[in-house]
Parts: C-alpha cells; structure tokens; sequence
C-alpha cells in the first residue's frame, strides 16, 4: 500500500514511519464493569490475560465512550463521529414496537461511512465477529456496510449456550445451525481465530465484538468452579463470563503470538460502556452505571497495544473517547476518511450527516501521543440520553439528569462524584450550561427514535442510588 500523508489530531502522520501498514484489532466486551479487571481493581476475579495485553500497552485513565447504551456508543465508535448528530441517541431493542418512528430509519443510517468503509477502501480486509446492534434491516447489515465477513447476532443480546436450533446467530447472512464450541464467548473466539489465519499477506481490520459480560447470565461449568470463592451467585456467574471473556483474548493474543503477526498489530480494548445494574457488575471508584451520564456510565477501560510502537506499561491521564478509533487507525494505516456523501435536500426526511469530509469526523487520531508521547489538547465532550445530558470540557464535567438540578464535578480527581460543586462554583455552571444549550442547538437532526421507556426510570434510580461501594464478594 502506497504511504500518505494524513492530518489528523493537529499534525501530519507519515505511514512511512511505521513500515508496512499494520493489523488493527479491536476487541470490545460488553457491560463490563470499570473495576471487573485485574488491572482495573479487581481483588475477587482472575483477568490475566486481559491484565498482560493492558501492561503490554497504554491505559487510558480517562477513557471515555460516546454514550451510556449498548446502541448508540456502537455508532459513535463505528463513525468516528458524535452519534446525535445524526439522530442516533436511543437504545435499539429487540422489539420494533417499542419504537415511535419509522422502521425504515433503525439503525446506522448508510449516509454514514463506517470504519470498515473507510479500511476497506484503503486495501484492508474486513471482519466483525460477534455483536452488531446496529440495525437489524438489510440497508444496516454488517455485509453492506464495509464488513465483507460477519458472524455473530445483529441485535443487542444473545443466549450464551448454543445449539442446532439457536436464532439470531449468522454468518453472512445464513443462519448459523453448527458451531465449533457450545459456549457462545468462546465461538467467537474459535471464528476470530481462523479469519485471522484466512487474510495471508493482506492487511486486516477485526472488530471482536463479544457480547459478554450482558446478560443473561450464563457461564460454563468450568468457570464457575473457577468463580467458586464468590459468595453471591449471580455475581459468581458474572465473574465467570469475565473469565471466559478473558481466557478469549488470551486465545487471540497467543495465536497473534504463535503466527509472528502480533508486532505488527496495533489492539485496542475497551467497553462499550459501563457495568449495568442488572448483570451484578461492578464499576470499582466511579459513580453510576450504565443508562446514565455519571462517570460509570461513560467511562470505561481502555487500553491501546503494540509491540515496539505504543508505549508498554504506561497510564495516560490524557482524555480518550471512542471517538478516536477510528481516526487512530486511520492514521496507522496511513489511509484517508472517505468523504461523506452530501446533504440531502430538505424533502428527503432520512439520516442527514451534519457535515462533510475528514473534518466532520469528531474523534482525534491518539497515534502522536500513543507512539511519540505527545500531549494530547483538553478535550470537550458531550452526551445525551433520554432527557438527560452531561458536557466534559478540561477538568469540569456539567451533568444534567433529566429528574433533578444539575451538578458540577471534577472527574479527573474525583470519579467518583462525590463533590458536587455546583453550589460552590456557579458561574462554571452557566458556561458549562452554556456549552451544553449551545451543542444541542447545533445538531442537526432530532432523535430518530425513542428507547424503551425502561431508561428513564433507570437512569433515575441510579442517579438517587447508585454511589461507588466495595468490590461485591
């Protein structure tokens, strides 16, 4: 692949740099709990390969996701680009009936270019395996929209055991009836592994998207018995889908390893948002969970891996979103944002983009300060959900529930929120405010569709209820 010259987060990229362009892994578990990983805080749940692929690397202290729900965070991350700004705000359920909108319009609008758009074009090969959740339709399926191999479930969630009459579960389409291991985590695993093997000299782009740790609830005997010191049992089973998430990536990595391509393979590991209340997870110092806009419903762990070229054994408090995978590996590919298609005319009442070009992407390119320790700009980011709001800009983080008075925190020292300065500093209150009036004025489409009614008494209780406490045993 020819090298390019890229501007992104501020300062031209030469792929040149780094020699032949690299594999780019991302792995993504889902509701993970912030404090579920050794790595993270965990005293009770044994994560020792996930711990070694985050010592292998750069964690992100501060790492943050483009919303609270399953959905929406997976388009932000897919885009590059804020996803309300092209109507994706709500949750997508199984159930179209939940929905005040047309069906047509469920899911990632294909006015969207995606992050396998974009590698595709550049010569990669393509791959998702695992979760989809973003549009059950054909116009959003993973096959038309720059994957040119899918396996895995389109909608949000999945039973864990899986046989010759499962549902939901594809492979390009065609139902699947065989699989290699009954345990759904770990036939992801097995598929990631021989599409690895299937790309030869080519340069691929994998999206191992497992769906554990969401419910239901489910996990091997093995792991159980492995969870066995865990006093409350539904914990014990979710310690345990951590475990097989975990023995996962070990596979993956070990086989990246065995193949001599790991060091030319740039991972990123992350969640697609915070623990949930209902999968016993546990979100260790911060505040909240999932479905709400304190720090256990945003930020997650993240963590960027390769060998000789990402800084190994460093924590970075610089703030990272979601946002910029996509950038990133643009830019370690040495390839170039496609443009977006143009605006459709006012009559046409679908998706519209809310700019053009490289320059609407939202996300920033983390290779300077991964690779070269550059400091990264304070960054400015902003969520909605359902009624509720919040808007991060340097140390202050604005949050507005959609119940009571807004408050005021400084994550970066107390992720656990407990501080509430609103009182104390109320003209930062009225400029944060005003940041926030001013970015949903600017969007340029409404929300689409609503989310189950299920979020807004959720996310209340966890606002009234939700403070950080000791890892359950």
């Amino acid at each position: 692949m020819a090298a390019k010259l890229i501007a992104l987060c501020g300062r031209v990229w030469c792929s040149t740099l780094l020699a032949s362009p690299p594999n780019l892994l991302l792995i993504i578990a889902d509701d993970l709990g912030y404090g579920d990983l050794g790595c993270t805080g965990s005293q009770t749940i044994a994560t020792p390969n996930i711990d070694a692929l985050a010592a292998s690397g750069t964690f992100f202290s501060q790492g943050y996701v483009a919303s609270a729900v399953c959905s929406p965070s997976r388009a932000g991350l897919m885009t590059g680009r804020d996803p309300r700004r092209f109507g994706y705000e709500g949750n997508l359920n199984n159930s179209a009936g939940n929905y005040s909108t047309r069906p047509e319009l469920l899911g990632l609008s294909p006015t969207e270019h995606t992050l396998a758009d974009h590698l595709r074009a550049a010569g990669y090969a393509t791959a998702l395996i695992g979760k989809w959740h973003l549009g059950d339709a054909q116009p959003f399926h993973p096959n038309r929209r720059g994957f040119e191999y899918f396996c895995g479930m389109l909608n949000g969630s999945h039973e864990y055991f899986v046989g010759a009459d499962s549902k939901g579960l594809e492979r390009n389409g065609a139902p699947l009836r065989r699989f290699s291991n009954p345990y759904l985590t770990d036939f992801f695993t097995d598929e990631a592994i021989k599409q690895i093997d299937k790309q030869g000299d080519r340069p691929w782009m994998m999206m191992l998207s497992y769906n554990a740790p969401h419910t239901p609830l489910q996990a091997t005997k093995a792991d159980l018995q492995a969870c066995k010191h865990i006093e409350d049992p539904q914990r014990r089973t979710y310690a345990a889908m951590v475990v097989g998430l975990d023995r996962g990536v070990g596979r993956v990595i070990e086989h990246l390893e065995e193949t001599g391509e790991r060091d030319n393979t740039l991972i990123v590991f992350l969640s697609d948002n915070g623990g949930a209340t209902d999968n016993h997870s546990w979100n260790g110092p911060l505040s909240g969970a999932k479905g709400c806009m304190l720090e256990g419903g945003v930020r997650v762990p993240m963590f960027w891996s390769w060998p000789g070229k990402v800084q190994s054994g460093r924590t970075s408090d610089a703030v990272a979103s979601s946002l910029d995978i996509l950038p990133t590996f643009l830019a370690a590919a040495g390839a170039e944002a496609l443009e977006l298609p143009p605006r459709p005319s006012h009559e046409d009442k679908t998706n519209q983009p809310a700019g053009n070009g490289p320059g609407a992407l939202d996300g920033v390119s983390l290779l300077p300060h991964l690779v070269e320790g550059e400091s990264l700009p304070e960054r400015r980011l902003f969520w909605r959900l359902q009624g509720q709001a919040a808007v991060l800009d340097g140390q202050y983080k604005l949050t507005r529930p959609g119940h009571r008075p807004a408050q005021l925190f400084r994550p970066a020292t107390d992720p656990g929120e407990r501080d509430d300065l609103a009182a104390s500093e109320s003209d930062q209150v009225r400029a944060m405010y005003k940041l926030l009036g001013d970015w949903e004025a600017s969007l340029g489409t409404v929300p689409l569709w609503d989310s189950s009614p299920y979020w807004w008494g959720a996310s209340a209780r966890i606002y009234d209820s939700y403070d950080p406490r000791p890892e359950p045993k």
